[in-house]
């Protein structure tokens, strides 16, 4: 499958040889700060092939109750865009493997400025910037500043897309695509792998990079459906939950970051079956 400017993301999707990326995604800041570059870690350990990292923002509007939940509670605690950059480099210095992905909304992007974002993101070792609200025809400047950095523009599709959405995101998409398998937000709804299936290959008309699913992914057997049409699973809303319960019961973030990888590796195990 072609074309990736980042080196780590192609290595990874070659690496896999035709099994689907597991790809976990988490809070910045959530359970806490200092908690988060272990658990980075900790779900590397557990079979995470690419971590996506969501930058907190106050509002937002494409994720369901439970990333909302973490974002606010991540704002609170003072998580900024440099903040998330910070914790990249500062993983980074144990990982030079695992792609890491920024995933959230234009708004601290164009805060800190594009060209300035992508310069540092570079510098911090981010290897994919996957940005809700910036659709693919209004910004090829910033993709091809990403590019510079040698960092893939990732870009979501959806049941609602048109084949001419998806051409257009063929055009500028580099590493993979997320593909929203739900109308609706994150963590919502059942799982319909059928219209998944078909779904995917609508895409692959157009597009030659990686597909991965996210949205509605929540237990092994769903996450092995979608790994049988998918390129890669995205597992967000469960992973964060599982991340929530285990902090409101203990109150205590290794027995939240355990809970978590012990949950992840439940999943991995069932892809590598």
């Amino acid at each position: 499958m072609s074309t990736s400017s980042n080196p780590r993301l192609k290595a990874t999707f070659e690496r896999l040889n035709g099994r689907a990326a597991l790809i976990p995604y988490i809070t910045t800041g959530d359970p806490s700060v200092s908690a988060t570059v272990p658990l980075m870690h900790a779900l590397v350990k557990a079979g995470a092939d690419v971590i996506e990292l969501g930058v907190p923002f106050s509002d937002p509007m494409a994720d369901g109750p439970v990333i909302q939940r973490a974002a606010e509670r991540a704002v609170a605690r003072g998580v900024s865009l440099q903040k998330v950059l910070d914790l990249v480099a500062e993983f980074r210095q144990s990982d030079d493997q695992t792609p890491v992905v920024l995933m959230g909304y234009a708004n601290p992007i164009e805060a800190m400025g594009q060209a300035t974002f992508a310069t540092a993101a570079g510098a911090a070792g981010v290897d994919g910037v996957l940005t809700v609200d910036y659709p693919p025809e209004e910004c090829a400047d910033y993709a091809e500043l990403l590019n510079q950095q040698s960092i893939d523009p990732i870009f979501l599709l959806a049941p609602t897309s048109t084949e001419e959405r998806m051409q257009r995101v063929a055009d500028i998409a580099r590493g993979y695509v997320y593909y929203v398998s739900l109308k609706g937000v994150t963590g919502s709804a059942a799982l319909d792998v059928e219209s998944v299936a078909q779904q995917i290959q609508r895409i692959r008309q157009h597009v030659t990079i990686p597909v991965g699913v996210g949205f509605g992914i929540r237990d092994a057997h769903s996450a092995q459906q979608v790994a049988q049409v998918a390129d890669a699973v995205v597992i967000g809303s469960k992973l964060i939950e599982t991340l929530e319960q285990s902090y409101a019961e203990h109150g205590d973030d290794q027995k939240a970051i355990e809970a978590a990888a012990a949950w992840l590796q439940t999943i991995s195990q069932a892809l590598s079956v």
